[in-house]
């Protein structure tokens, strides 16, 4: 089971990646869990992705989200 702070974080790798505090100890339980991965961007900086795991999970979780990631998706492709 996820803390609160643990699915607070997962969900901003879904929403706001960009905003993530890459040193938040609740990313290293993500991390374990096999919910999210880190890819290192261009600039060598690592950036937090979803996993199908960490998708499937919050899908379950927040089923009104699943046509905002489905129209992200026509946009922006496939998540990874």
């Amino acid at each position: 089971m996820l803390s609160p702070h643990e699915f607070a974080t997962l969900m901003l790798v879904r929403q706001a990646p960009d905003q993530l505090d890459m040193n938040r100890d609740e990313l290293d339980a993500l991390l374990e869990r096999q919910l999210v991965i880190l890819e290192h961007c261009g600039e060598g900086t690592p950036r937090a992705y979803l996993t199908g795991k960490g998708r499937t999970f919050l899908n379950a979780l927040h089923p009104d989200d699943i046509r905002g990631e489905a129209s992200k998706e026509i946009i922006q492709g496939p998540p990874r």
